[in-house]
């Protein structure tokens, strides 16, 4: 079976796909509520988010200082196009599944 088009292995392990699919629901998010929401600790999600803003698919910002430092991010378009690409991925993968073989009738039924 080939990869579909738009697969993108960066995006695809389980935290990093919550991450991206959180944000894409958002314009901009806190550091805490996307850590909260995926419970992680602060330093799972800064490596995560680390690797997808290398990629250039985030953006974040860093604002005050010292224990009032807010650290806010975003989905850049290239992450939001990767994210849509690797759902559209996803989804032909899973429809060219077919039906499962458990919800197939048995053969000596559908003779009848």
């Amino acid at each position: 079976m080939s990869v579909p088009a738009g697969f993108d292995e960066l995006i695809h392990p389980a935290t990093r796909l919550s991450v991206v699919a959180l944000l894409a629901a958002t314009e901009w998010a806190d550091f805490a509520f996307v850590r909260d929401s995926l419970s992680l600790s602060d330093s799972a999600l800064s490596k995560q988010l680390h690797t997808l803003e290398e990629a250039g698919y985030l953006e974040l910002r860093k604002e005050g200082g010292g224990r009032r430092r807010r650290t806010t991010v975003r989905l850049t378009d290239r992450g939001r196009g990767a994210f849509e690409g690797h759902v559209a991925a996803l989804r032909a993968i899973v429809e060219g599944a077919g039906t499962p073989a458990s919800a197939r009738p048995h053969p000596s039924e559908a003779a009848r």
